[in-house]
Protein backbone atom coordinates (compact mmCIF):
# COMPACT_ATOMS: atom_id res chain seq x y z
CA UNK A 1 0.00 0.00 0.00
CA UNK A 2 1.00 3.25 -0.56
CA UNK A 3 0.62 6.67 0.55
CA UNK A 4 0.75 9.90 -1.19
CA UNK A 5 0.87 13.21 -0.25
CA UNK A 6 1.40 16.79 -2.50
CA UNK A 7 2.18 19.73 -1.03
CA UNK A 8 -0.46 22.83 -1.81
CA UNK A 9 0.71 25.28 -3.71
CA UNK A 10 1.02 28.92 -1.77
CA UNK A 11 0.59 27.01 1.33
CA UNK A 12 3.38 27.80 3.80
CA UNK A 13 3.11 23.47 4.78
CA UNK A 14 -0.39 21.89 4.15
CA UNK A 15 -0.59 18.88 1.70
CA UNK A 16 -3.53 16.68 0.10
CA UNK A 17 -3.04 13.19 1.63
CA UNK A 18 -4.66 10.43 -0.11
CA UNK A 19 -5.14 7.08 1.02
CA UNK A 20 -6.77 4.69 -1.12
CA UNK A 21 -9.81 6.92 -2.37
CA UNK A 22 -9.95 8.90 0.40
CA UNK A 23 -7.92 12.59 0.54
CA UNK A 24 -7.45 14.75 3.53
CA UNK A 25 -5.47 17.74 3.95
CA UNK A 26 -2.19 17.84 6.61
CA UNK A 27 -0.70 21.09 8.00
CA UNK A 28 0.72 22.40 10.54
CA UNK A 29 -1.27 24.49 13.30
CA UNK A 30 -0.98 28.43 13.13
CA UNK A 31 1.76 28.41 16.26
CA UNK A 32 3.79 25.93 14.01
CA UNK A 33 4.10 27.95 11.18
CA UNK A 34 0.82 26.39 8.71
CA UNK A 35 -2.42 27.37 8.23
CA UNK A 36 -4.20 25.01 10.37
CA UNK A 37 -6.23 23.60 7.26
CA UNK A 38 -6.32 20.13 8.70
CA UNK A 39 -4.77 17.56 10.68
CA UNK A 40 -0.89 18.33 12.45
CA UNK A 41 2.17 15.79 12.42
CA UNK A 42 0.98 13.77 15.93
CA UNK A 43 -2.49 13.74 14.71
CA UNK A 44 -3.12 11.33 12.19
CA UNK A 45 -0.50 9.04 14.24
CA UNK A 46 -2.60 9.35 17.44
CA UNK A 47 -6.21 8.71 15.49
CA UNK A 48 -4.93 5.67 14.14
CA UNK A 49 -4.83 4.50 17.65
CA UNK A 50 -8.13 5.68 18.71
CA UNK A 51 -10.03 4.13 15.32
CA UNK A 52 -8.11 0.91 15.63
CA UNK A 53 -9.29 0.40 19.06
CA UNK A 54 -12.98 1.77 18.22
CA UNK A 55 -12.93 -0.41 14.95
CA UNK A 56 -11.94 -3.47 16.65
CA UNK A 57 -13.72 -3.01 19.69
CA UNK A 58 -16.90 -2.89 17.43
CA UNK A 59 -15.83 -6.06 15.56
CA UNK A 60 -15.75 -7.91 18.13
CA UNK A 61 -19.00 -6.53 19.76
CA UNK A 62 -20.88 -7.81 16.42
CA UNK A 63 -18.64 -10.90 15.94
CA UNK A 64 -20.09 -11.91 19.51
CA UNK A 65 -23.58 -10.47 19.03
CA UNK A 66 -23.20 -7.96 21.82
CA UNK A 67 -25.71 -5.14 22.46
CA UNK A 68 -23.50 -2.14 21.89
CA UNK A 69 -25.64 0.75 20.43
CA UNK A 70 -23.01 3.59 20.42
CA UNK A 71 -18.83 3.75 21.24
CA UNK A 72 -16.99 7.31 21.47
CA UNK A 73 -13.56 6.78 21.63
CA UNK A 74 -11.37 9.62 22.99
CA UNK A 75 -7.68 9.99 22.65
CA UNK A 76 -5.58 12.10 24.74
CA UNK A 77 -2.57 13.01 24.39
CA UNK A 78 0.56 13.80 26.45
CA UNK A 79 4.13 14.96 24.14
CA UNK A 80 5.62 16.81 27.34
CA UNK A 81 8.10 13.80 27.45
CA UNK A 82 7.97 13.34 23.40
CA UNK A 83 11.69 14.51 23.23
CA UNK A 84 13.09 12.29 26.06
CA UNK A 85 11.86 9.43 25.15
CA UNK A 86 8.31 9.08 26.17
CA UNK A 87 4.75 9.99 24.27
CA UNK A 88 1.82 9.01 26.22
CA UNK A 89 -1.39 8.36 24.68
CA UNK A 90 -4.70 7.74 27.05
CA UNK A 91 -7.68 6.18 25.01
CA UNK A 92 -11.09 6.36 26.27
CA UNK A 93 -13.87 4.20 24.77
CA UNK A 94 -17.20 5.58 25.80
CA UNK A 95 -19.67 2.43 25.29
CA UNK A 96 -23.29 2.34 25.49
CA UNK A 97 -25.56 -0.57 25.48
CA UNK A 98 -27.24 -3.24 27.62
CA UNK A 99 -23.83 -4.79 28.86
CA UNK A 100 -22.89 -7.21 31.35
CA UNK A 101 -20.01 -6.81 33.50
CA UNK A 102 -18.64 -9.83 31.46
CA UNK A 103 -19.32 -8.02 28.20
CA UNK A 104 -17.47 -5.12 29.14
CA UNK A 105 -14.01 -7.33 30.28
CA UNK A 106 -14.32 -8.66 26.83
CA UNK A 107 -14.49 -5.69 25.14
CA UNK A 108 -11.86 -3.97 27.12
CA UNK A 109 -9.47 -7.10 26.51
CA UNK A 110 -10.15 -6.89 22.77
CA UNK A 111 -9.36 -2.87 22.78
CA UNK A 112 -5.59 -4.06 24.07
CA UNK A 113 -5.11 -6.34 21.35
CA UNK A 114 -6.30 -3.87 18.54
CA UNK A 115 -3.55 -4.11 15.74
CA UNK A 116 -1.83 -0.67 15.90
CA UNK A 117 -1.75 -0.77 19.57
CA UNK A 118 0.43 -3.79 19.00
CA UNK A 119 2.56 -1.85 16.05
CA UNK A 120 3.33 1.16 18.27
CA UNK A 121 4.29 -0.24 21.42
CA UNK A 122 5.72 -3.92 20.09
CA UNK A 123 7.13 -4.02 17.18
CA UNK A 124 10.44 -2.46 15.60
CA UNK A 125 9.26 -0.29 12.75
CA UNK A 126 11.94 0.35 10.32
CA UNK A 127 11.91 3.57 7.98
CA UNK A 128 13.67 4.57 5.05
CA UNK A 129 14.06 7.98 4.21
CA UNK A 130 14.66 8.79 0.91
CA UNK A 131 14.98 12.50 -0.59
CA UNK A 132 14.89 12.55 -4.71
CA UNK A 133 15.24 15.39 -7.14
CA UNK A 134 12.88 15.72 -9.38
CA UNK A 135 12.86 17.65 -12.89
Amino acid sequence: MSIQLQSISGAPLSHTTHIRAHEFVADGSIQEGGADSGPSWHDPYDAALGACKALTVLWCARKKGLPVQDLQTVVERDASTERAGTYRMVTRLQVSGELTDAHFGELQAVAHKCPVHKLMTSVNTEIETLVERTA
